[in-house]
């Protein structure tokens, strides 16, 4: 028998639901994902860092678990809210239930409530910070604007440099890892890419060490203004003349790198159905997506970059290409999992990046 649930928001609204996985309270921001798919993925992506992840399809769980589709080792949501779960699910590749997963990474869940009357509040007021709690007055004396995510980047980022081999070694990526994904990594590995992935916080000089023919910015929680080390150390990394591909929190580090701004969504975008338009052809593709902040696309120095994408819904910035460098960036993950793998050519344009350097150098 399921134990009764409360989901408090910091505007006064309360949910009464069951529990399912760890048995403690969370405190964190509330997002929502609109995926039918991919909850390993969302469940798994550092990106979610210290939030509550609202699933607004009615049930999840229902292909279990499955541990190569993980994104990280680990969960680092702060806890999870479904209208239903499935305690049995069918995939002949499950390992194990939803309930289970989430009790073993001591990750708290909540079921049972109006999660597309959860998503409307936030769709009116932004994305609020909720606690879950067995007693809904415990939240009284709560003080909301302590609960703000304090270096989430340093939390989730590799602690040292390592290295990945691919099968067939054509080039040598150094990889920036401020909330790495799996799938960034696979498909660079899948073209050839051996990697050697940084901690957040490396500089010009560790990169050049160790002789790269390009550099990735991965995809990472929190608000990119935080990270003024890191923005710092991209404005050299840039004059290093190596091609750069940016993903995500990559993308909007690099548009601060650059002198350009960027802005707190009301909302954000989370799930695997956001249409994106290029503008140099006018097609649309779409994509998975996970940010609650956006480059302003009015900040842009069109002296020195353009815009090559933008989101098909509320027109905000989805991709950049900096003029007279090889460096381009996009909001969206094209690395695709779990989503629609549209954009994948984006790793293609990398490498021949990375093959045009090279070969200019010789």
């Amino acid at each position: 028998m399921s134990e009764e649930l409360y989901l408090v928001l910091e505007n006064g609204d309360i949910f009464k639901g069951k529990s399912f996985g760890a048995k403690h309270e969370a405190v964190g921001e509330i997002v929502f994902t609109t995926g039918m798919t991919g909850y390993i993925e969302t469940l798994t992506d550092p990106s979610y860092c210290g939030q509550i992840i609202v699933h607004t399809f009615p049930m999840i769980g229902n292909y279990g678990i499955i541990s190569t589709d993980f994104e990280s080792k680990s969960v680092k949501a702060a806890a999870v809210i479904v209208k239903e779960w499935c305690h049995e699910p069918s995939n002949f590749r499950n390992e194990e239930t939803l309930d289970h997963f989430l009790k073993k990474q001591n990750v708290p869940g909540l079921y049972g409530i109006d999660t597309r009357a959860l998503t409307k509040i936030i769709r009116e007021y932004g994305n609020l910070r909720g606690m879950i709690t067995t007693n809904p007055k415990s939240a009284d004396t709560i003080h909301w604007e302590e609960h703000v995510l304090k270096n989430p980047v340093a939390s989730v980022s590799t602690k040292s440099k390592y290295e990945v081999k691919s099968e067939e070694t054509k080039y040598k990526v150094a990889l920036l890892d401020f909330g790495l994904k799996e799938n960034i990594k696979r498909e660079l590995l899948r073209r050839g890419c051996d990697l050697v992935i940084f901690p957040y916080d490396a500089t010009k000089d560790d990169i050049l060490a160790v002789k790269p023919d390009g550099i990735m910015l991965s995809n990472g929680p929190g608000d990119p203004r935080d990270n003024e080390v890191v923005i710092e150390n991209l404005k050299e990394i840039i004059k290093t003349g190596l091609p750069i591909f940016g993903i995500c929190l990559g993308h909007q580090l690099l548009a601060l790198a650059s002198g350009f701004e960027t802005r707190k969504l009301t909302y954000g975008h989370r799930g695997s159905n956001q249409p994106v338009q290029e503008v140099a052809t006018g097609k649309v593709y779409m994509s998975s997506q996970n940010h609650g902040y956006a480059v302003d696309q009015l900040s842009i120095d069109e002296s020195i970059a353009t815009m090559t994408f933008f989101n098909r819904n509320d027109n905000t910035c989805e991709g950049v290409e900096y003029k007279n460098q090889p460096i381009f960036s996009v909001q969206f993950h094209p690395e695709g999992c779990g989503g629609p793998q549209d954009t994948l050519f984006l790793f293609d344009k990398f490498i021949k990046l990375l093959e045009v350097s090279r070969n200019a150098a010789k």
